[in-house]
């Protein structure tokens, strides 16, 4: 837990206070860009492909960094710039993600090829892991680069 101040919630319920802080459609694709595909500027995330606002897409990175999952630095260059990284908040929805991956995939009609599905499915602890060690080095190389997976086997 963390030592920050607490807002009131609607309840206790863990779930409920989850969806709070992630609970549209913007804020679990802006960690899935950090985590996947390695964005780390505002352009890039305005680029993804989703249509994300700017307005929007302001508003949820600067939620996600008051709820911790996200923190600014300075990007590398003229000193105007920020980059964005998750924390380890941010880190530890990587089993979140990966599951709703899968479900979605398994479930619904989607881009993603139904083998590539059953091999991250049966691989859920080497892909976990890795994402956490690319995370832990700050290695660069994302695990999605235009669609195409780079999984750890």
């Amino acid at each position: 837990m963390s030592d920050k101040i607490r807002l009131k919630h609607r309840s206790g319920c863990p779930v409920s206070v989850s969806l709070e802080i992630f609970g549209d459609r913007w804020s679990l694709l802006i960690v899935r860009d950090l985590m996947v595909r390695g964005f780390r500027t505002f352009k890039e995330f305005l680029r993804s492909g989703e249509g994300i606002a700017t307005n929007v897409l302001a508003d949820r990175l600067r939620k996600l960094q008051e709820a911790g999952i996200v923190t600014v630095e300075a990007g590398a260059g003229d000193g105007r710039s920020v980059s964005y990284r998750l924390t380890e908040k941010g880190i530890d929805l990587a089993p979140v993600l990966l599951e709703l991956l899968i479900w979605g995939a398994r479930h619904e009609q989607t881009a993603a090829p139904c083998a590539l599905i059953e091999v991250m499915a049966a691989n859920r602890q080497r892909i976990l892991a890795e994402v956490r060690r690319r995370w832990r080095e700050r290695d660069p190389n994302p695990l999605q680069v235009q669609g195409e997976w780079r999984l750890p086997y």
